[in-house]
This record gives structure tokens, sequence and C-alpha cells, in this order.
């Protein structure tokens, strides 16, 4: 049975008017796209219902700025903002642009914000950590710049071609850790005085700063707030370790339930946990709370159970 914490509906009635503009946040790998083969079709029905009502669909994702672009076309969400690299890198289209704020625009008609700390730094005070540490057991990781285009296409499941979109890094590291605990304290700590942190993710940990996914979601729906002048209705969806902070910075949040075994907790006192994992567990996120008539839906699962549900 899904496992549900159920809001205060008297505080939510507001939230659940059809007026109330929406924002829908949605982590890719695991969640929208399928952990192993990234087919997003059976989320397609809800990309198509959501688009025609104007309800922007914001990918908050680990990938890269170079991997988000063709995907925003193909999931027709080219006129939505992005955060790529776990937060560090902000894509904003025309529409939620500032005329004195976001000047510098390219060719491909976005602003690009970033949040986060160099590609360069990160990189570097990674290899002075592994340097410094090289005696010690139990520390052993492989970044993905280090990779093989080979390898890290068996090791993701993604072809080459895009393989290497995923190494185009602008604000964080993914890494395999092949250590033990202690080592991966060890780095943790050697990181943190550097003001950097290892975030984990559904495959990798990332080495990035201190920018995650919930600052760059505060930070869109901020902007949104800005340009149009109401608060939004806001809905995330994720998978991993690495989306809590964004599952607690929105309205109403689900957690999808994940292939990868790790324990995704968040503070979210409107929270939905799916039965589906990938894509349609996203599905089954998104009818829960938007579903009927724009109201929260029973899962058919807790109707054939009498209704009742039950309490994380």
């Amino acid at each position: 049975m899904p496992s549900i914490t159920t809001p205060d509906t008297t505080s939510h009635a507001a939230s659940d008017t059809p007026s109330m503009p929406r924002l829908l946040f949605t982590d890719l790998d695991g969640s929208l796209l399928d952990h192993h083969n990234y087919d997003w079709s059976p989320a397609v029905p809800w990309l198509s219902r959501l688009k025609e009502r104007g309800v922007p669909v914001i990918p908050v994702t680990s990938k890269t700025r170079s991997e988000i672009l063709p995907l925003r076309r193909a999931l027709g969400c080219e006129n939505a903002p992005f955060v790529a690299e776990n937060g560090a890198v902000v894509g904003l289209p025309a529409d939620w642009c500032h005329a004195r704020l976001d000047r510098h625009i390219g060719r491909d008609g976005l602003a690009i914000q970033t949040l986060g700390v160099d590609i360069g730094f990160i990189r570097q005070r990674l290899n002075i950590w592994r340097a410094r540490l090289e005696d010690m057991p139990g520390m052993a990781f492989t970044t993905m710049s280090e990779m093989t285009l080979e390898a890290l296409s068996d090791f993701t499941g993604l072809p080459e071609s895009e393989a290497r979109l995923a190494r185009l890094r602008e604000g964080s590291e993914p890494l395999t850790w092949e250590g033990d605990e202690s080592g991966l304290e060890a780095l943790r700590q050697g990181l943190a005085g550097d003001g950097l942190q290892l975030v984990r993710g559904g495959r990798f940990w990332h080495a990035t700063g201190h920018s995650h996914k919930g600052n760059a979601v505060n930070w869109l729906i901020e902007r949104f707030q800005a340009l149009k002048g109401t608060k939004p209705q806001t809905l995330a969806l994720g998978d991993g370790p690495n989306d809590i902070a964004m599952l607690e910075a929105v309205d109403q949040a689900v957690v999808i339930r994940g292939c990868h075994g790790l324990e995704v907790a968040p503070q979210q006192a409107a929270l939905y946990r799916t039965e589906a994992t990938g894509p349609t567990g996203w599905a089954e996120g998104v009818a829960y709370w938007w579903g009927r008539d724009e109201h929260r839906v029973t899962p058919a699962a807790l109707q054939a159970s009498g209704g009742a549900e039950a309490t994380r």
C-alpha cells in the first residue's frame, strides 16, 4: 500500500483552486525517466495534460545542461526553466527572464544562472584530497571525468553520444565510491573545509558546492512570484537522497519508489509515496495530488482497501 502523509486539508484548501498557478518540479533519472532504459512513455498522458493547462514541468536533475537541452524538446518542456547538476546551474527561457537581471541570453534563447562552484575548483580539490589521503585505508573513488566513454556508457546505460554530454560538467563532479565508510567520511570532511559537499544520487556521489536542488527550486519560485505577482502551488517528485531538499521546498511532494534501496525521508507534511517506480510512479504521484478536478485522488489500491490512508 502506498505510504501517505496527509496534509491539513483546511490549510491547503486555497491551493486546490484551479485558478491558482502551478509549478511542477521533477527529478529525471529514476523518476520521470526509467532508471534502466530512460523511457518516459508512461508519463506522456500527464505531460500532455499539464502542457495543455499551462503548467510548467521543470526538470531538476543531476544531469548537465548539455544533456537537458535535447531532453526538454523531446519531453515537450522547452518553454519551462530547468535546474542542472543538482542545483548548480539554472536555465531560464524568455518568459522567466527579468529585463534588468538577465541581460545575457544565449542563441538558444536561455539565460543561464550559475548558483554553484566552478567545476575546475571542484576537480582540483578532489585531486588534492585524493593525494593527501592516499595512504588511508578505504580511500578509493573514480570521478566521471576519469572514466572512459565506454566505461561510463556501460555504468549508466547511456549511449556513448549521451555519455559524452554527461561529462560536460559546469558545477559538480560525479564519482563512484569504491572505498569504505571511514574513507568516505574523511573525504567528506576534507571537502567541507573547502566549502564543498558530497551528495548521494541514484548512481553516483556528486562533489559540489553548497547549492542543491532545494535552493534552486526556492530561487525559481521566488522568480515566478516576482514576475507574476502571485504565489504558485508547487509539487515536486523525486526518488533519491539528492531530491530531499527539493521535496521539502514545495507545497506537495512525491517520493517515487526507487530502484536503489536508499532511504529518502524528507521532512514534508504533504507527502505521498508511490507503489510504482520510474515514470509509472511519476504518473501515479501526479494523479494523487492533481488528478480529479484538480483535487487529490484516492489511488485504486486504497479504494480497494476501503479508502483508509496509511500514514508514514
